[in-house]
């Protein structure tokens, strides 16, 4: 059964009963609401008399944009990375898992109660060393982590792989970037002709749809990392798969890049990650990520003008291209 915000009490009591996961002589929901926009899935907080929890559960479609279709199997994987991730250091920083329905695509998660995503660093501009640190020695220990057996989730990273590497690069695309902010749609033509940049790219895309030594966690950016009290977690790792390290390290430096505007972040990301990295690769996935958030269709809220995203459009070349 799919639930969601217009599904009634009575059909959430019974998908949870037949779970085992209420216990319906003790137990009463009262309220069901969303603790936020949630991009892949269905994502609510259930309240009953006694607790509450987050109810996860995914659909052959992308939530936000339903005329994409996605694998629905994406919230197994979510189950698979929280279980994967088991060491002391990591533990305080994501969710636990309390109950899961493979059969209804159903995954039920611990309440983090009222945390902010941490999309805020975009207008504040800024980006403090300690935040920096600690989600760099996050990202580092579910590196560590080593799964037996992980799925591929390969076609989840496929449609990503299309999101990523070439759908922002097309020259003839349906999204006209006008209609984000003037002057973009002709600001992305120089760099959707430049075919030197688009090997590069294609190349850096073979390598992601690879297979890797290391557990990622696939979407690694300030909408992944929730904020509470000073408190950091993670979550939403529904794109996680066995790649290579500099995959979620170039994301987040990307995202660095442009909250700070200052490309000098990279050198100390790769600087303070315990392993060492291929900075060559580092660089190459910073500047992918850069260009497709700022020409492609997943748009962020940045608000920068068009001279600033010029400049970080320049910076992603360079680092692509070095």
């Amino acid at each position: 059964m799919y639930l969601d915000i217009n599904s009634s009490i009575l059909d959430f009591e019974a998908s949870l009963n037949t779970m085992g996961f209420l216990d319906l002589k003790q137990e009463r929901i009262l309220s069901i609401e969303k603790p936020g926009e949630g991009n892949m899935n269905v994502v609510l907080r259930i309240r009953t008399n006694t607790r509450s929890f987050i109810v996860k559960q995914s659909r052959p479609f992308v939530q936000k944009y339903q005329d994409i279709t996605a694998p629905i199997e994406r919230i197994d994987v979510e189950f698979q990375f929280y279980k994967a991730v088991t060491n002391k250091v990591i533990a305080p920083h994501i969710p636990k898992i309390l109950a899961y329905n493979a059969e209804n695509y159903l995954l039920i998660l611990e309440d983090l109660g009222d945390c902010q995503d941490m999309s805020y660093l975009y207008e504040d501009r800024t980006m403090h060393s300690s935040q920096l640190h600690e989600l760099i020695d996050i990202a580092a220990e579910i590196h560590k982590s080593k799964p037996t057996a992980y799925p591929e989730n390969m076609a989840l990273r496929l449609l990503n792989h299309q999101h990523i590497f070439v759908l922002p690069f097309l020259k003839d695309s349906d999204f006209h970037l006008d209609t984000i902010q003037n002057g973009l749609q002709e600001l992305a033509l120089i760099y959707r002709h430049d075919a030197a940049l688009k090997t590069e790219i294609a190349k850096v895309g073979e390598q992601y749809l690879s297979k890797g030594d290391t557990l990622l966690h696939g979407d690694y950016y300030p909408g992944s990392w929730m904020m509470k009290a000073n408190h950091t977690y993670v979550i939403d790792p529904e794109f996680s798969f066995m790649g290579f390290a500099e995959f979620d390290i170039g994301v987040m430096a990307a995202h660095t890049i442009m909250i700070t505007m200052n490309i000098d972040c990279l050198e100390s990301i790769k600087n303070r990650y315990p392993k060492t990295l291929n900075a060559n690769l580092l660089a190459k996935v910073a500047g992918i990520e850069i260009m497709r958030r700022l020409i492609g269709l997943a748009q962020l809220p940045l608000k920068r003008s068009i001279e600033e995203k010029k400049l970080l459009l320049e910076m992603a070349r360079t680092l692509i291209l070095s």
